[in-house]
């Protein structure tokens, strides 16, 4: 027998999440169901406030509550230095680690000629602009070392030519077609403590 629609939709909806498949979203929908009081409530609940109160900070591009996110908040990070990610998820890794004192710029993404992703479609003006404004010393390259991801850093690289400021990578650590979200913090630190210069 077939699940009512509405269940059938929610399945659907659960399916369409990273790391679920049609099996993994039926059973996680089955087990909230079981669950309604203590999991499915609350959880839809938290969904429906995070929809209403997230939004991106004004400053980096993290996601927070406010306007500007506790990180760019915080009069106790550097502001000397930039860490560059490409997206929020990385951003989080990087933070796991307890390691970086500085702030952030998510760039929402990499440069792909596949995907029709160029410069403007990415938060790299804006980067420009923050070294400039904030008398930045450093800017660490903490991107994927995919092919989008290396392709990104040399155009910021070349970008940020002529404002003073040391282009530097994440070392050691990060092995070639890796992504951050996938590291553990220990190998995280390890590549910004070891970082080097672009």
């Amino acid at each position: 027998m077939a699940a009512p629609s509405d269940i059938e939709d929610l399945i659907g909806l659960m399916a369409r999440l990273p790391g679920l498949g049609p099996r993994s979203a039926r059973r996680a929908v089955l087990l909230l169901l079981r669950k309604r009081g203590p999991l499915m409530a609350p959880l839809a609940q938290a969904m429906a406030h995070v929809a209403l109160s997230a939004r991106d900070c004004v400053t980096c591009g993290n996601i927070g509550t406010e306007e500007t996110c506790p990180i760019c908040a915080d009069p106790r990070r550097q502001t000397g230095e930039i860490c560059v990610v490409a997206d929020v998820a990385d951003l989080w890794a990087m933070e796991r680690t307890g390691v970086f004192r500085g702030r952030y710029h998510v760039l929402g993404g990499t440069l792909s000629a596949l995907d029709n992703i160029g410069p403007d479609a990415l938060r790299i003006p804006l980067l420009v602009q923050r070294v400039r404004d904030e008398a930045t010393r450093e800017v660490i390259l903490a991107l994927n070392a995919t092919v989008d991801g290396q392709t990104t850093a040399h155009y910021i690289a070349d970008a940020l030519t002529g404002t003073g400021v040391q282009v530097s990578s994440l070392a050691q650590g990060v092995p070639i077609g890796g992504e951050l979200d996938y590291l553990d913090d220990g190998t995280i630190g390890a590549a910004l403590r070891a970082r080097r210069r672009f």
